[in-house]
C-alpha cells in the first residue's frame, strides 16, 4: 500500500472526498446556471464586498490546497493539485469576471471530476476499519 502524509486513513479519506463531491455539484451548478459577474475592480456597493470575500475565500483555499499538496506524497500530491487548480480557477473567475474567463468553469468541473475518481482511489485503498465489537 502507498503511504499517504494527509489521507493516512480510510476515515480522512472519506472526508476529503465528500469535499471534493460537494465542490463538483457546486461546479455543476454553476456550469448549468451560470452568474455573469464582472470583474471585481468594476464591481460597487453589495457585489464589490460579497466579490471581495469570495475572492479572500479562494485565495484561502488555494493556498491551503497548494500547501497540502507540497507536503503529500505522489498521488495525495495529484489530488491536492487538482482540487487547488479548481479553486485557483474559481478565483481567477471571480477576480476577472465571468464573460472574461468564462472557460474556467469547465476547467473546474473536469479537475474536481478527476479529484473524486482519485478521491474514490485513495479511500478504496484503505483496508475498512474494523469495529471494536
Amino acid at each position: 500500500m502507498e503511504a499517504y502524509v494527509i489521507l493516512t486513513n480510510r476515515k480522512r479519506a472519506f472526508i476529503a472526498l465528500i469535499h471534493s463531491i460537494v465542490f463538483l455539484l457546486i461546479a455543476f451548478r454553476s456550469v448549468a446556471k451560470p452568474n455573469f459577474v464582472g470583474p471585481i475592480y468594476a464591481l460597487q456597493g453589495g457585489a464589490l464586498k460579497a466579490s471581495a470575500a469570495f475572492v479572500f475565500i479562494y485565495v484561502t483555499v488555494t493556498l491551503i490546497l497548494l500547501q497540502l499538496a507540497r507536503i503529500s506524497k505522489k498521488t495525495e500530491r495529484l489530488y491536492f493539485t487538482l482540487c487547488a487548480t479548481s479553486a485557483g480557477f474559481g478565483l481567477l473567475r471571480y477576480s476577472l469576471g465571468d464573460p472574461t474567463i468564462h472557460v474556467a468553469i469547465y476547467i473546474r468541473v473536469i479537475a474536481l471530476t478527476l479529484a473524486v475518481l482519485l478521491g474514490v482511489y485513495i479511500w478504496m485503498g484503505h483496508a475498512p476499519e474494523k469495529s471494536a465489537a
